[in-house]
C-alpha cells in the first residue's frame, strides 16, 4: 500500500535549524520521493518501508533535542504527482 506523509519537526529551542536540517538530510538519502517546502516535508512510497524509516528517524531526531514536536499526516495513496487544477 502506498502512502503520502507530511511531517514537520519542531524543536522547541532557540537553535532549532540544525536538528531540522539533519532530519531532512536523513530522509533525503532514504531513496523515497521527498518534497520539501518551508513549512513541511512530504515523503511518498510504501507504507511499511516509510513507517519503519520514520520510526527510526523520528526517534533519532527527538534524542537530539531537549523538547520537540512532530506533526504527522498520512494519506492512503501516493500524492507525489498531484497538481492543482484551479
Amino acid at each position: 500500500m502506498n502512502i503520502s506523509v507530511e511531517l514537520t519537526l519542531t524543536p522547541l529551542q532557540d537553535d532549532f535549524e540544525p536538528p531540522i536540517q539533519a532530519f531532512i538530510k536523513q530522509l533525503r538519502v532514504s531513496g523515497y520521493t521527498i518534497l520539501e517546502n518551508p513549512l513541511a516535508t512530504q515523503i511518498y512510497g510504501d507504507y511499511d518501508g516509510i513507517m519503519s524509516l520514520l520510526t527510526r528517524e523520528i526517534k533519532e531526531s527527538l534524542t537530539t533535542v531537549e523538547h520537540g514536536l512532530i506533526t504527522l499526516k498520512i494519506v492512503k495513496s501516493d500524492r507525489s504527482h498531484y497538481e492543482p487544477n484551479f
